[in-house]
């Protein structure tokens, strides 16, 4: 490696050197407010890595509109997609952490241990959003899951430890469908750089005089294509990948389950993005495997939808919740097929910005159930029973996030799914946003239902629910950016629209 694709790395490598060295300062020093502050003040070290990643200050070549930088043997790309990601899993780690530092009472003596393993995980979503490469993008995928499996069970109760298995289990098999998909490939192209292998086959279609002839002529090639479907459907909690969802949600402590709605979610799109939009993006080819994006849009929305109803665990709905909005976010991501003219950037640049507001919304609603769970010990829709006088604050915040949700102006949840049918629309898919404008109606039952029982029920107990320093900057910040990017989302959908510029060259 040179001291280049060092640079390049530095994110990734300043937060694993913050993960080590808090659980060194744990061996030597018992005072657990030091390494918290450590924490604190580490972090910001690949924020700034990153910023000076993206001015392109130290690099040889300036990332303008149109540059990327490679690096670790053309393994690794920087771009500004690269890097938006990074500042998204920097932001996602923050919060999730200020709101964990009020929760982590519950596993004391391993409590540096779950802050290391969450920063690791974070290490490897951000090296996900970077790879250009199968075997580096599989690597990255197995240092995002193994700490998430750890993570899981960390509680050591009968339920979490039961979720962490059945991620545990469940990722294995979704890696190893990953894998076998990329062999597929590899073994019909010949190589395994996401950009050789779109090259490769377009000289695969030029020897056969016609695209029509590879697109699936060859089904190899589909079968590699199925198999990679199959393994990211896993990632991002999408019908009929969906089915440790709802456990693992339930199971897992209430910070993790933030974090693994969110942050794998992006993780899983990004490379999603990358590998499909980089690789498979030929006109014909595009066509197939958009429509079985299409296809598990619909079923996610609707099955995801229609399910939380029944629900009556909050963790358990906000699970199917996440499914449904997997659906929206690959009605983006079915507009990214043959780069379309005119909405070649619509449906990649709706995607991002849908991330974006996502994970300021739903980092606000859990944020809001850590504060009362914390309180109440229980995860019980019933428990939410007149919060509203409990905490006025908690009741305001999590009715935001809910409205997002939603889809309800002005949050940006409403302008994420604004983007995601409009993309949709200039793409020609209007029963796909028909089925997405009905799903969103079924949702609002079970999401205003939340508000109802906030503000009409009556209090379980009178006792009031106070939050802590951390936790209410934490929740203070993320419902700021669902008003705010509701409001005024013209800067975020601009520099989604800047990062999936990359994606096309």
């Amino acid at each position: 490696m040179t001291p280049q694709d060092i640079y390049l790395l530095s994110p990734e490598i300043s937060l694993a050197g913050l993960a080590l060295t808090i659980v060194i300062l744990d061996v030597f020093i018992k005072n657990r407010l030091l390494v918290q502050s450590t924490i604190g003040i580490g972090l910001l070290v690949p924020v700034i890595f990153s910023i000076l990643l993206w001015n392109g200050i130290g690099i040889e070549t300036s990332l303008d509109s149109n540059t990327q930088t490679f690096g670790v043997f053309n393994t690794l790309v920087v771009d500004k997609f690269t890097l938006l990601f990074k500042f998204m899993f920097l932001g996602i780690l923050s919060i999730v952490i200020m709101s964990s530092m009020s929760y982590v009472h519950r596993f004391e003596r391993t409590k540096i241990e779950y802050f290391s393993l969450l920063i690791f995980s974070t290490v490897g979503m951000m090296l996900l959003s970077s790879t250009r490469e199968l075997v580096t993008i599989y690597i990255a995928l197995e240092l995002t899951a193994l700490p998430m499996a750890a993570l899981i069970a960390i509680s050591g109760n009968k339920l979490s430890s039961e979720a962490g298995i059945k991620f545990l289990i469940l990722s294995a098999i979704s890696s190893a469908l990953l894998l076998y998909g990329m062999v597929w490939v590899y073994g019909l192209t010949g190589t395994t750089d996401v950009a050789e292998i779109f090259l490769s086959i377009e000289e695969m279609s030029r020897q056969n005089g016609s695209v029509s002839m590879i697109a699936f002529g060859n089904y190899g090639l589909l079968l590699g294509v199925i198999f990679i479907i199959a393994g990211f459907g896993f990632k991002i909690s999408s019908v009929p990948f969906h089915m440790w969802v709802p456990d693992v949600y339930e199971g897992a402590p209430t910070p993790i389950t933030a974090f693994l709605s969110v942050a794998s979610k992006a993780a899983g799109f990004a490379v999603i993005l990358r590998v499909f939009y980089g690789s498979f993006s030929s006109d014909v080819l595009s066509i197939e495997w958009s429509m079985l994006f299409a296809i598990m849009a619909v079923l996610s929305m609707v099955i995801g939808n229609f399910v939380a109803i029944a629900q009556k665990n909050i963790k358990r709905l906000l699970a199917y919740s996440t499914i449904a909005h997997a659906g929206y976010i690959m009605m983006g991501l079915t507009v990214v097929s043959g780069r379309m003219e005119g909405v070649a950037l619509e449906g990649p640049s709706s995607v991002v910005f849908y991330l974006i507001g996502y994970a300021a919304t739903n980092l606000a609603a859990f944020v809001a159930v850590i504060a009362v769970s914390n309180k109440t010990g229980s995860d019980l829709i019933e428990d939410f029973s007149g919060i509203a006088k409990r905490s006025p604050i908690i009741a305001i915040c999590l009715a935001v996030a809910l409205i997002s949700l939603t889809g309800i102006p002005p949050t940006v949840g409403f302008m994420a799914k604004l983007n995601v049918f409009n993309s949709a629309l200039n793409g020609g898919l209007w029963w796909l946003v028909l089925a997405g404008t009905i799903s969103s109606v079924v949702s609002a039952y079970y999401y205003l239902r939340i508000i109802k029982v906030m503000y009409l029920s009556d209090p379980l107990e009178n006792a009031p629910i106070k939050l802590d320093p951390l936790t209410g900057i934490a929740l203070m910040v993320t419902v700021s950016a669902v008003v705010v990017f509701g409001l005024y989302p013209t800067p975020v959908i601009k520099a989604a629209h800047i990062a999936v510029e990359f994606l096309l060259i």
